[in-house]
């Protein structure tokens, strides 16, 4: 007695401690579903690399200016938004946004929102301030040029001194009056004494202290005054610049208040190239807005959150619900206030956070009833009985509570592509139900071992008949799923371990569960004379034994032509597979809106709204997304050489003519850098500005020495702008810097991930430092170039190892391990056939059909399990191939046609979901599953015939028999000890 008859018969034998004992184990693990966190955040899918690496590096030590902090782009759309109306309108909304208690605690304290029209009310409210402010800096400027033209005159004496050709006196004289700087007596003194200095001056150091003193010593006082002058100036601009902004009321009074001329020269002021600072508003403004013009069709208004405590997300997916809350409460205000002619859309993390959550539930809510409405029909055409539908459902659901139990005792979240782990259970599960209810009623039908009126012993003949298939099925599965476990994204490794488990939990509650409340079910009815009997599907001839029959006939007539054709077909595909693209892109998690169709279906089934698609691909052709950044991150030691300030200022330049780079309305890259925070710093900063200009040789605006020390001026002046692109240790030690570069949203990312590693590969190895090329968008291109990876190293790893489990199982089992190589044959075929579709259809390699190719192994052989096992044991019976061949056909293949549609079915519904990736997914393995079930049934056969006729047993006869016997008992004979082929069969339902 094999172990398979052994454990069949614990089973029957022990039905009710069997059903006892999971029950239990279904209650344990289902308790662990209940732990199950759910999350969108795309942050998931990025594994260990060097870029990802290097991000964290940069968001752990460069301070952004709002690190706990979001924004979200409020675009207003209109025929001309930037009227004294619609700036009007603007403001209003944006108190609108601050009386709202939901929105107002999480803004921002300091400069919760901006916009063009707020920058215009502050120019109007601040612009006499500002007047006079630069009229005191031009007379700033004026005085450090006279001292310095005075100092250069004042040089001049001294060298006519030293050279012999005046007295101290005359050269005075002589500076006094080229000089702008009216110089006294006392000055005089102080360059009588610099010229006796230098006269008896004995070395360089010496004549170099005597030209100080006679220059800048001359004019100590005036440069100290200037000094002083120019720190109140600097103090007056920062207050100016740095203090809060004006109330909204004050700032839609300060535009009402302005008449046409002064509206227009405030506009022009705020959306000129010249416009400096806060006051600058073409960051505010489409790429294709035309500079200096007074008319524009869209603009856009930035609304700043803080986060609560100073924790949550910063990435799509994955906000604080405060913050997801308030862009919900922003986008309904906005909504509700359009004024005629003008649209307000509210693009933020927090609103996409939204969407992509109801997108994974709306989705679970319309694919998960229609799979199990799919399943329940195919299982009444299939079953044709209540009870045998009910318990199937019900061993569904069980599977569902393990596997999702399985999930929250391990601690692994659901996310994006766990949204097809019920379907693909729903649809794989249910087969192991079909081919042991369909051999059970082909015994109990057809008569068996046992006593066939014995619904218990016929159970037992059935799972000794198909269980050795069902577990070498569970095993490969297994394997096919597990073979994600290589691949790098961590996404994908949870979804493999999570399958596999489901798997074995479907083999489980349907090898055991099931089967033995199925006999307690059927004994309990047959005492009370209900008959338990019934046909199994495809095994009473017509249209169904005839189609399946297909296979059979051409096995027997041209197995060598079928074997042809599928080669053929296969290297078309084989081509096609190597043309298929790979894709990993946030737009893919962002679902488009729902069908109208779907609007119409009741709660909870209706979908939620969904506008951010749509929103996303206007903010990407027409403004600088706020999220859409690249970064060349630059580390070690050497970042104070000024060799590497050379090849980052050459690394501007190189950026700002590039055609990934997004660029303002006046044309300006939008990057961020220490040179350009060091020369913005510098506009606005005198002593800064002599302390760059001091480290600056040639005149460039780039330091060329004491680089450290311009640092520490730079965090000494500016240390918000300083971290922002320079990381400077606790204990002052100068480790980074970085490159901060704003894409256009429309770039490819293989574009924008080229580009920027081109532009790091000119600075990495300069003066020792590394620089590495590291942002969203380039993450996401090397998780889709990682994919690729997981298509090819999991399609490899499953074929080996299935096809060395397959080889070995049937070289211990058959004695044949070249059955087990013809066994995974059509399912190699399959799989190119499967990628010859994706390439014709279109389909990329994404999150979910990157796994397809695994997925078709491991699912495609089980049909050709199935098959191969039925013949081997029809053919050991008879000792005839076409009898063994015709009974396999028309009893598994009947099986495996309902358990195919049953899965194509389940898959086929993800189709309907919300998200494109699992529309695809299910679309393809749909197709999966059908090329699966055609290539067993149609190719598998000539395979076999071809196998048994040069190596297999020798004592089989290819004769074609005169009348086809019933279906098999499972190897069994009689109850009477006679052949079991010998029994008669009942045509009849």
């Amino acid at each position: 007695m094999s172990w398979m008859d052994r454990l069949a018969g614990t089973i029957m034998d022990h039905s009710r401690a069997v059903i006892a004992v999971m029950l239990v184990l279904t209650v344990i693990m289902g308790a662990g579903a209940g732990m199950v966190d759910q999350t969108s955040s795309l942050d998931t899918f990025q594994g260990d690399s060097e870029q990802s690496k290097a991000l964290s590096y940069a968001q752990n030590n460069f301070d952004s200016g709002n690190e706990n902090g979001t924004s979200a782009q409020v675009i207003v759309r209109g025929d001309n938004v930037l009227t004294k109306d619609a700036f009007v309108s603007q403001l209003e909304l944006q108190q609108s946004f601050r009386d709202e208690p939901t929105i107002n605690r999480t803004l921002s304290d300091e400069q919760p929102s901006v916009g063009v029209a707020n920058l215009v009310a502050i120019a109007a409210i601040s612009g006499e301030q500002q007047r006079e402010l630069q009229e005191e800096a031009a007379a700033v400027r004026q005085r450090q040029a006279e001292l310095n033209a005075t100092a250069e005159a004042l040089r001049a004496s001294l060298d006519s001194i030293r050279d012999g050709e005046s007295s101290a006196r005359d050269a005075f004289e002589s500076a006094n009056q080229n000089s702008p700087v009216t110089l006294t007596d006392s000055h005089y003194q102080t360059f009588e004494q610099a010229a006796g200095m230098l006269q008896s001056a004995e070395n360089e150091s010496q004549v170099e202290s005597a030209y100080q003193l006679g220059t800048q010593g001359v004019l100590e006082d005036e440069y100290a005054q200037l000094t002083e002058r120019s720190e109140r100036l600097q103090e007056r601009q920062a207050a100016l610049q740095n203090g809060s902004a004006p109330p909204i009321t004050d700032q839609i009074a300060a535009i009402e208040a302005m008449n046409e001329t002064t509206f227009d020269r405030a506009l022009g002021t705020v959306l000129s190239e010249e416009g400096a600072g806060q006051l600058n508003g073409l960051a505010f403004m489409p790429v294709d807005y035309d500079v200096g013009s007074t008319s524009a069709n869209a603009t856009m208004m930035l609304v700043t959150h803080q986060m609560e405590g100073g924790g949550g997300g910063s990435q799509p997916g994955s906000m604080p619900q405060s913050i997801v809350d308030a862009q919900l409460e922003m986008r309904s205000i906005a909504n509700a206030d359009d004024a005629p002619g003008t649209e307000v859309m509210i693009f933020g993390g927090g609103v996409m956070t939204e969407e992509i959550n109801n997108s994974m539930g709306d989705s679970l809510a319309i694919v998960g009833p229609l799979a199990l409405l799919f399943v329940v029909l195919a299982l009444i055409v299939a079953y044709r009985d209540v009870l045998d539908i009910l318990l199937g459902l019900f061993g569904i659901i069980a599977v569902l509570v393990w596997t999702f139990g399985f999930m929250g005792w391990l601690g692994i979240s659901f996310n994006q592509i766990f949204i097809a782990v019920p379907v693909l259970l729903i649809g794989l599960s249910i087969d192991y139900a079909i081919h042991i209810f369909m051999r059970h009623r082909e015994q109990r039908h057809d008569g068996g071992a046992y006593d066939e009126e014995d619904s218990r012993g016929s159970m037992r003949t059935a799972l000794v008949g198909v269980g050795i298939a069902l577990v070498w099925v569970t095993a490969t599965t297994v394997i096919g799923f597990l073979s994600n476990l290589t691949s790098p994204v961590p996404p994908i490794q949870d979804f493999g371990v999570v399958s596999a488990a489901g798997i074995t939990a479907a083999l489980l509650i349907f090898g055991a569960l099931i089967p033995a409340i199925k006999v307690e079910l059927d004994e309990f009815l047959e005492n009370r004379g209900f008959d338990r009997k019934k046909r199994a599907f495809g095994t009473g001839g017509g249209r169904f034994s005839q189609v399946l029959g297909v296979g059979s006939a051409a096995a027997r007539r041209a197995p060598i032509a079928v074997i042809l054709i599928a080669l053929l077909v296969s290297a078309g595909g084989a081509y096609g597979a190597t043309q298929v693209d790979t894709t990993f892109d946030q737009e893919d998690f962002i679902a488009e809106d729902p069908p109208e169709w779907t609007k119409n279906l009741p709660e909870p089934f209706k979908p939620a709204e969904y506008t951010m698609k749509e929103n996303l691909d206007y903010v990407n052709q027409h403004f600088v997304r706020e999220d859409a950044q690249a970064q060349i991150v630059v580390q070690g030691d050497g970042v104070t050489d000024p060799q590497t300030l050379k090849r980052i200022h050459d690394a501007e330049g190189e950026a700002a003519n590039n055609s990934v780079v997004a660029t303002l309305g006046s044309g300006d890259a939008d990057l961020e850098s220490p040179i350009r925070t060091m020369q913005a710093v510098a506009a606005e900063n005198e002593s800064f500005n002599a302390t760059l200009t001091a480290a600056d040789t040639n005149g460039d605006m780039v330091p060329d020495q004491n680089v450290e020390g311009v640092y520490d001026a730079l965090f000494a002046t500016a240390p918000t702008e300083a971290s922002n692109v320079i990381h400077r240790t606790d204990g002052g030690e100068y480790q980074g810097v970085r490159m901060v570069i704003s894409t256009q949203g429309t770039a490819a990312m293989s574009d924008v991930t080229d580009e920027m590693q081109t532009i790091a590969a000119g600075i990495d190895g300069t003066a020792g430092v590394s620089a590495t090329a590291t942002g969203q968008t380039i993450l996401f291109d090397i998780i889709s170039d990682q994919l690729m990876d997981t298509v090819i190293e999991s399609l490899l790893i499953t074929l080996v190892a299935v096809f060395a489990f397959l080889m070995l199982t049937y070289r211990l089992t058959e004695g044949s391990a070249t059955l087990g190589a013809v066994t995974l044959m059509p399912v190699v075929f399959s799989v190119s056939w499967i990628l010859g579709t994706m390439y014709l259809t279109g389909i990329p390699f994404n999150v979910m059909t990157g796994m397809i190719t695994s997925l078709t192994v491991g699912l495609g052989v089980a049909y050709s399990i199935h098959i191969s096992e039925r013949y081997n044991l029809e053919l050991e019976r008879t000792g005839s191939v076409w009898e063994a061949m015709s009974r396999t056909i028309t009893g598994t293949g009947g099986a495996l046609l309902g358990s195919a549609a049953t899965t194509v079915g389940g898959f086929g519904v993800l189709a309907f979901a919300i998200l494109p990736p699992l529309q695809q997914f299910g679309i393809i393995t749909g197709m999966t599953i059908i090329y699966a079930f055609l290539a067993s049934v149609l190719v598998l056969p000539s395979l076999l015939v071809l196998w048994t006729k040069y190596m297999g047993p020798d004592d089989v006869s290819f004769a074609i028999p005169g009348a086809q016997a019933a279906a098999s008992d499972g190897g069994k004979t009689g109850p009477a000890g006679e052949s079991a082929d010998t029994l008669p069969s009942d045509e009849d339902d």
